[in-house]
């Protein structure tokens, strides 16, 4: 483990947790950033870390960094989609592999994962671990136009949304409605409603250990009204990169979401199809909610929302529609020609274009990536909205 301790890091990565640290002896300051590995379940990369100390406007903060070796091995260009190969990890079955998949791809972040607690770090990684292990029990019916919940858990009323039964648990709730090995039902949703019961699903099993009273209040709200869409985003959480400064396109951590954009302006009017939220789940592979035996690749996913121009139909009432059968069978066209897949994809792995803007320049990458707000007592950002 290595470290500059004598002044402010000068490139804000990796991970930083807000520490007194003034008079700290170095020797104490590797202890302490040991420990933390130690206590993230990844000890033995103490020998590839760099450590640093700096001030910002909360104070003193320890920053842990891969260092470039390891960096460059692992993850060549910040790409992370082929992490856990690289590891030899398989995050699908683990636990432990799917931990320091998250774990060394969060040390690697070319913009810095903050957090004012070591604890709050802890808690970051679980609610990842958390949103992962659900998303692979996930299976849904894909429907923009409806949407069902367990009638014995939930209950609708316009303006307020899904809300939950008197008694009924909010954990209890979220896992019957988006797994049905719990229910024996494929409930309708939205990509974008999914992810947001996914995320929420993560938090409210992390809130049940760390922090009861913040679950209790997650309880009250949902019993009375549902956070949604841009209010959901706002409440639950963090957003990394930006338009002016976009993380790399292939640089993701398990637990992250993502938006791919549809950047063909005819084919976004269909309703459902103007892009595709979907969770990272590691391992190269992001949430198919409709086939979850499926994982979408980023390859697979350039593919199908490149060809969804060709699906484009106008169904009889004057709507545009996309037809998936059809889109199905040209991925699978596609995908038997090595040039044509290379094609699409350096089309498609562009970044997006702003938000109403529609040319030829444009892919279907966001340049940003969404995880969940602090959630520890006396450290927590997720402040709940009035009732």
């Amino acid at each position: 483990m290595h470290g500059d301790f004598s002044s402010t890091s000068s490139t804000a990565r990796g991970i930083w947790i807000q520490q007194s640290l003034t008079n700290v002896l170095c020797e104490q300051i590797h202890q302490l950033a040991l420990d933390i590995l130690l206590q993230l379940g990844t000890p033995d990369l103490a020998d590839h870390v760099d450590v640093s100390i700096g001030m910002n406007e909360r104070g003193e903060f320890l920053q842990l960094h891969l260092n470039e070796a390891k960096t460059l091995a692992w993850a060549p260009g910040l790409d992370t989609l082929a992490l856990a190969q690289r590891l030899h990890l398989s995050p699908q079955t683990s636990p432990d592999d799917l931990n320091r998949e998250i774990v060394v791809a969060m040390l690697m972040g070319p913009i810095a994962f903050e957090f004012p607690s070591i604890d709050e770090l802890l808690s970051s990684v679980r609610i990842r671990q958390n949103i992962v292990q659900a998303t692979r029990k996930t299976a849904l019916a894909f429907d923009t136009q409806h949407a069902e919940r367990p009638q014995d858990c939930w209950t609708y009323h316009d303006g307020l949304g899904f809300t939950l039964l008197p008694g009924v648990p909010l954990i209890k709730a979220l896992t019957k409605a988006t797994q049905p090995a719990n229910s024996g039902t494929l409930y309708s949703f939205s990509c974008y409603r999914a992810t947001e019961y996914l995320i929420l699903l993560g938090i409210a099993q992390e809130l049940e250990q760390s922090n009861p009273a913040l679950l209790e209040e997650l309880q009250q709200l949902w019993s009375q009204r549902a956070v949604m869409s841009g209010e959901f985003h706002d409440v639950f959480l963090h957003e990394q990169g930006s338009m002016d400064n976009p993380l790399p396109a292939h640089y993701y951590v398990p637990g992250d979401r993502t938006w791919f954009r549809n950047p063909d302006e005819a084919s976004a009017d269909a309703s459902g199809f103007e892009g595709s939220w979907v969770m990272y789940m590691g391992n190269g592979e992001f949430t198919n909610f409709w086939k979850p035996a499926s994982p979408y690749t980023l390859t697979y996913k350039c593919l199908e929302i490149f060809h969804w121009r060709h699906g484009l139909y106008v169904d009889e009432s004057g709507e545009a529609k996309i037809d998936e059968t059809k889109v199905d069978l040209l991925v699978h066209e596609s995908l038997k020609n090595p040039s044509e897949v290379t094609r699409i994809v350096a089309l498609m792995s562009r970044y997006r274009e702003p938000r109403g803007v529609y040319t030829d320049a444009g892919g279907c990458i966001d340049t940003t990536r969404e995880f969940a707000r602090w959630v520890q007592p006396g450290t927590s950002d997720l402040v709940l909205p009035k009732k």
